[in-house]
């Protein structure tokens, strides 16, 4: 598809997902709580969660507590993530350009499910990803998330182009679609920009940049001299995310990948940013939670927890390990080293491992879980 006609479309795109039945809400949680409106989905969770109904409304105004619910998914329910609610289980699945078989991710899909994942993440980037991802969301029964991002660079380099040369109105088109799908929370990595590159780079790293969504971002900054469109346009973001109430989990793509980089200035500064764009997105309406950090040294777990926290508010915090050490085997148990140290921390679990491992991890949880110990 040329250029031209892929603009076009972005263009249309709004009216063809109303045409086609989609739902868009007239007002978001936060929205709702801020007016004193106890939604049915805050009711939900307040049950699920054991919270008086009025408290949960009271956090969710406050954006110290998010709820992961898409009306075009109404069969994967609604979510809390934040304190005082329990920690959360993430289960990433998804294609790979080497294996793209989707009754394999169906088939995570469900051991996930059964293991006792909250969520899941789609991260394919192998095969018809519109086809993978809905189905995906018409068999699960738990919010669904993206990364929508991957499907933009790969369209590009189908089309003959670089990583790089992705178009900023596909990527937005992205992003729509896949709200409109159904997709409950989407990574987008805002807080990647020329002013955390240029720290970055004047400071230097071990591991550089491990963030695949990260990567893609920085190397379009440096190619084209322009600025992240997530990040310069995150006000049209905001629009797309408030149609659906979409959840925005900002992505930690200057995340530290070996113990020697971490709670480096590149790391600090992409929070800061974060933290800044956090805020805006509570003022339009729009549910936030904000990821981190990675490869983090034991001693330096709790201080990063605090600095999270500190540095955005008080925001649900979306934690991608923390991994303690950088010499085991990649497996997932891995990450659940850190998890002990702070109950708000939370691991994702494997994208491309077997199912049985997927089964295995849901056991263990359970074990830690009944001693008292909130991992994955």
């Amino acid at each position: 598809m040329s250029s031209q006609w892929r603009k076009r479309l972005t263009r249309l795109l709004p009216l063809l997902l109303w045409c086609g039945g989609v739902e868009m809400v007239e007002t978001t949680q936060i929205e709702a709580a801020r007016k004193g409106v106890v939604t049915e989905q805050m009711r939900q969770v307040a049950q699920k969660e054991g919270l008086d109904e009025d408290v949960v409304r009271h956090l969710v105004a406050e954006g110290r507590m998010v709820i992961l619910y898409n009306p075009n998914h109404s069969d994967g329910g609604a979510v809390a993530v934040g304190h005082p609610a329990r920690t959360k289980v993430n289960a990433n699945i998804g294609t790979s350009e080497d294996r793209a078989d989707v009754d394999l991710e169906l088939a995570k899909l469900r051991a996930a499910i059964a293991a006792g994942t909250d969520t899941v993440m789609d991260l394919s980037t192998g095969g018809d990803l519109d086809k993978i991802r809905r189905q995906i969301i018409a068999e699960s029964s738990v919010p669904v998330g993206s990364v929508p991002i991957y499907q933009t660079v790969k369209e590009t380099v189908g089309a003959g182009g670089e990583v790089w040369e992705f178009d900023a109105d596909a990527l937005f088109a992205d992003i729509e679609k896949h709200a409109g799908d159904g997709i409950s929370f989407v990574t987008v990595h805002c807080g990647v920009t020329r002013a955390s590159l240029e720290r970055l780079h004047k400071q230097g790293r071990i591991m550089g940049i491990v963030s695949r969504g990260g990567a893609f971002l920085a190397r379009y900054i440096e190619e084209t001299g322009r600025e992240n469109p997530l990040y310069e346009q995150f006000d049209r973001l905001l629009d797309i995310a408030k149609k659906y109430d979409l959840t925005l989990s900002l992505g930690d793509g200057l995340r530290p990948g070996c113990l020697s980089d971490a709670t480096d200035r590149a790391q600090i500064e992409e929070l800061i940013t974060l933290g800044e764009l956090r805020k805006k997105a509570l003022e339009a309406g729009v549910q936030v939670m904000i990821e981190g950090p990675g490869h983090i040294p034991l001693n330096q777990v709790e201080e990063n927890m605090r600095l999270q926290k500190e540095l955005t508010d008080g925001a649900p915090f979306y934690v991608l390990g923390p991994v303690v050490i950088d010499i085991a085997k990649k497996y997932d148990l891995t990450l659940s080293l850190g998890d002990g140290l702070r109950p708000g921390c939370l691991s994702d679990a494997t994208d491309r491992a077997q199912i049985e491992e997927l089964i295995t991890l849901g056991e263990l949880r359970k074990k830690a879980l009944e001693a008292g110990v909130q991992v994955m």
